[in-house]
């Protein structure tokens, strides 16, 4: 025997023989959640505390199946929950405890109440409960059905009805219809007659179509020819009027180019002298020309000694600032010189950012050459502002794009090649710009 709360024993070897009826469970859960809110969290199973805040329908919702087990497994609990009970169904829990079956109850309700509850003999009477709702549903649902079976003999019966009209209506129709068939039958030859004339006058029209579309397709054919023939000799002539026109536009421009670009070299030039001789607005005084040292002055020894190495990054600056210069630099050769241990991409793109602040700083024109030839797909790359990227074409070296470029300016430009390359050193020599060393290049980078 257990204890219960109000010094009452529970018998203690009772048990259900079958499952609880889902109904009946259901119901219980319903009745623990209800009573749940009126327990402190002190009086709730460890389980049932995390859920002693929420609604009466989410504590069945999430906490069915741990107030179930609890009720089971609990006995403490469950005389607190049986405790609620009495206080909520008084008479239904009377009842229950009396071990009587209140005729007007739900035979639901009562299981439910018999479950928590416990009294003697509980185990019948909460199997009684679920028989007795088993039966009574078994009733509704035979009632509904023969609710249902009436119905669908109503159904029947009007069903049957509306089918001996509707037989009666189509056998009329029926009878209209022969007659209207018959009539249509008739109209039908009288039609086949006009068809079958209507069908040789069509095929004499069909002939006589044919022929006609035959001439005009010959002739069309014809028209057609004679007008591709005039489209490809109209073709023709715009494009050798457009290659002539190309061709005299090109050479103008190219020329046009060179020239100016040359003049403003020279205007440069001549600009650059006046404000580096400074001359007075006094004219010359013959005693001028005579050659003589003065006091003060420097003399040609003195001058000698202020010409600058071949790898003084000062001779760089001295070249930059020769009006309308133009840097160009050869570029893997100044990079495998200066960090060959980098990958090319960085390479690359360490190069360039140096020469942006060189353009930036001396305002000439660079341009930039890398080795394009190998690449198998193109290079992805932004050049910085001031600096001309240029890869070279598939079966053409950087070497040879930097030949063509020094070709392409006009002579009497100052044009300053970057490249340890002797070979490149020299062609472009002959050609009129001038080389340095990429050592030199990387010295002027480095103290920027």
């Amino acid at each position: 025997m257990v204890e219960r709360t109000g010094g009452e024993r529970e018998p203690a070897d009772e048990a259900l023989e079958r499952p609880l009826p889902e109904k009946v469970r259901r119901r219980v859960v319903a009745l623990t959640g209800d009573a749940l809110g009126g327990f402190s969290v002190v009086e709730l199973p460890a389980p049932l505390r995390q859920y002693a805040r929420f609604t009466p329908q989410r504590r069945v919702r999430f906490a069915g199946n741990a107030m179930a087990a609890a009720l089971e497994s609990d006995p403490v609990f469950r005389q607190r929950v049986a405790e609620r009970l009495r206080e909520a169904l008084p008479e239904l829990a009377g009842a229950v405890e009396e071990g009587t079956f209140p005729a007007a109850a739900d035979p639901v309700d009562v299981a439910a109440v018999a479950y928590v509850v416990r009294p003697e003999g509980w185990a019948k009477l909460v199997a009684a409960a679920g028989e007795e709702a088993q039966r009574a549903q078994a009733e509704r649902a035979g009632e509904e059905a023969q609710r249902e079976l009436a119905r669908l003999r109503e159904e029947l019966a009007r069903a049957r009805t509306a089918a001996r009209t509707d037989t009666e209506q189509l056998r009329a129709e029926l009878e209209t219809v022969r007659k209207e068939n018959d009539s249509l039958h008739r109209r039908l030859r009288s039609a086949l007659s006009d068809v079958k004339r209507g069908e040789a006058a069509a095929r004499k029209a069909r002939a006589e179509l044919e022929e006609a579309r035959a001439t005009a397709a010959a002739e069309k054919t014809k028209a057609e020819n004679e007008a591709r023939r005039l489209r490809a000799r109209l073709s023709e002539a715009e494009a050798a009027l457009e290659a002539s026109r190309r061709a005299v536009r090109e050479g103008r421009s190219v020329e046009d180019m060179r020239l100016r670009l040359l003049l403003d070299t020279v205007l440069d030039a001549a600009q650059g002298l006046r404000r580096e001789l400074a001359l007075p607005p006094a004219t010359h005084r013959p005693a001028e020309t005579v050659e003589a040292v003065e006091p003060g002055r420097m003399t040609p020894r003195d001058i000698a000694r202020r010409a600058l190495a071949e790898d003084d990054p000062a001779l760089l600056d001295q070249l930059l600032a020769l009006p309308q210069s133009h840097l160009v630099v050869d570029g893997y050769n100044v990079t495998k010189t200066g960090y060959p241990s980098l990958p090319l991409e960085k390479q690359r793109l360490r190069l360039l950012g140096g020469l942006a602040g060189l353009a930036a700083q001396t305002g000439t024109e660079v341009t930039c050459v890398f080795d394009g030839a190998d690449l198998a797909t193109p290079v992805l790359l932004a050049p910085p502002r001031g600096v001309r990227v240029l890869f070279s074409k598939p079966g053409q070296t950087a070497d040879e794009l930097i030949r063509r470029l020094v070709r392409a300016e006009p002579p009497g430009r100052p044009v300053v090649v970057v490249s340890a390359d002797r070979e490149v050193a020299d062609g472009v020599a002959a050609a009129g710009a001038r080389p340095v060393s990429s050592v030199l290049l990387l010295r002027r980078l480095g103290r920027t």
